[in-house]
């Protein structure tokens, strides 16, 4: 369903509101040779202001965070989130267990490194997690966790089962702390790594594999070693009230065997390290809405826009059609500016670092996001202009400078097109109206992290409305 809003001349004299981005390049409001006005959005009446945003594109990446843990929020509803990884051999094509393939090694313990990157939700009252552990097994390429697919972070057919090989229950701010790790000739000191012990039935079936081409052949190349030790499936309890983020790339995530050997009749102790160096990971995040988030989407009347983060997150459309008749003026400065409300939790459950707002458009052959390439520039080296566009929060207010956007459809009559405010892990967008290429632009660091509650264009209280705020000189 397309959203459209009526929007209200709010004032034609001077409002006094400060502008956060570029203020002293904005010549002042005096009501002789420079305006300022608000447009109100408002809901019209059987129109819906949120929505739920199923984007097939948050694909989970082999340097992204994953997220794993549980909670309930009180506003927004529950979310949790697994994740399943591979791992290589240290060495490909030679045995790594010292010294030989038909030596007698003796399993002592095997051990899941895993790099905390982050928390989000309750971690100081309700911050202890259990975590189950699974060897995947292979069934087959389609079947399988497999290096070929990008799984897509709300796909259920990601959360790979198996055999329970492990169990830890720990508290994420002790995950901080720093712990001995004691190594074959020496100590190591590590913080901010998870530690779980598992069945020394991995370590057995790792150290009898070989070299050849036959059935236990996975050291011979890395293909095979993964249809014989496939991964493993990291699944979080339902308990505790918060998530836990890991790096799968960082050096310390790894699946550590220790081990012991003879020579000369005396034990030697010696460990191998299998890492996470291709893709093959998944994240499966399930976000299910309940509170005022949940009666919203039902409900065409809602005073607030609630903004959950991807995947599975919500967006809010807003469309702006006083602008295709507003005349030909010298726009100074256009943005739209959306207000933070009080929500329920809302101390724990933050808001998301930023906020993205684009412009799409639906036809027949789907859904197309454009950016504002007026607005917000992308340098020739990559780095991208949120610090003048805007998107995060100062003083519980979102702006978002479309000054380049809006003078163009006053000038010169270009599209005014539909607006979109979410809160991505990333997008694909077309960076010009001829569609000549797209851009995969990072927004936020992590999945589910983060939510809001924002005042919508029929909110009670006027000057908290989401509104396009523009300065203005007549020609």
């Amino acid at each position: 369903m397309i959203v459209s809003f009526f929007l209200v001349l709010f004032s034609c004299k001077r409002i006094n509101e400060a502008t956060e981005l570029g203020g002293d390049l904005i010549p002042a409001v005096d009501n002789v040779n420079t305006f300022e006005i608000s447009l109100n959005a408002l809901t019209k009446n059987s129109i819906l202001t949120n929505f739920i945003k199923n984007d097939s594109g948050h694909r989970v990446y082999y340097d992204d965070q994953v997220a794993l843990g549980d909670f309930n929020d009180p506003e927004f509803g529950h979310v949790h989130a697994n994740f399943c990884f591979n791992v290589s051999a240290p060495v490909r094509g030679s045995y790594p267990f010292l010294p030989r393939r038909d030596t007698i090694h003796a399993i002592d313990s095997v051990v899941l490194s895993l790099r905390v990157s982050g928390a989000y939700g309750d971690t100081v009252s309700n911050g202890i997690q259990t975590v189950n552990v699974y060897e995947i097994p292979f069934t087959g390429p389609s079947s399988s966790l497999n290096d070929d697919s990008l799984y897509r972070y709300n796909d259920p057919a990601s959360d790979f089962n198996g055999t329970l090989v492990g169990t830890k229950t720990y508290t994420i701010t002790r995950l901080r702390d720093t712990a001995e790790i004691l190594n074959p000739g020496r100590v190591n000191k590590v913080a901010n790594v998870l530690r779980v012990k598992l069945d020394p039935s991995i370590g057995n079936k790792l150290a009898q594999m070989d070299t050849t081409s036959g059935p236990n052949g996975g050291y011979k190349n890395d293909s095979v070693f993964k249809t014989i030790f496939n991964g493993l499936a990291v699944k979080a309890s339902n308990s505790g009230n918060a998530l836990s983020y890991f790096s799968l790339a960082d050096t310390a995530t790894k699946l550590i065997v220790y081990y012991k050997y003879k020579v000369n009749q005396k034990d030697t102790a010696a460990i191998v390290e299998y890492s996470h160096n291709t893709d093959g990971q998944s994240n499966y995040v399930n976000v299910q809405p309940g509170g005022n988030w949940s009666a919203s989407l039902n409900n065409s009347s809602s005073d607030k826009i609630y903004i959950q983060s991807s995947p599975s997150g919500s967006y809010t459309p807003i469309v702006i059609p006083d602008l295709s008749t507003f005349g030909n003026k010298v726009i100074h400065r256009a943005e739209i500016v959306a207000t933070k409300i009080p929500s329920a939790s809302e101390n724990t459950f933050t808001p998301p670092f930023r906020l993205l707002l684009d412009r799409y458009r639906t036809s027949a052959a789907g859904d197309t996001s454009l950016l504002f390439e007026k607005d917000l520039l992308i340098g020739n080296d990559g780095s991208i202009g949120y610090l003048n566009f805007g998107g995060t929060i100062k003083n519980n207010l979102y702006r978002f400078d479309i000054t380049r956007y809006v003078q163009g459809i006053v000038t010169r009559h270009e599209r005014n097109d539909t607006l979109r405010l979410w809160a991505p892990l990333r997008v694909w967008e077309y960076s010009n109206n001829s569609r000549s290429y797209v851009r995969n632009l990072p927004v936020n660091s992590r999945v589910a992290e983060g939510r809001v509650v924002l005042a919508a264009g029929n909110y009670a209280d006027p000057g908290s409305r989401l509104r396009l705020r523009i300065v203005y000189s007549n020609l």
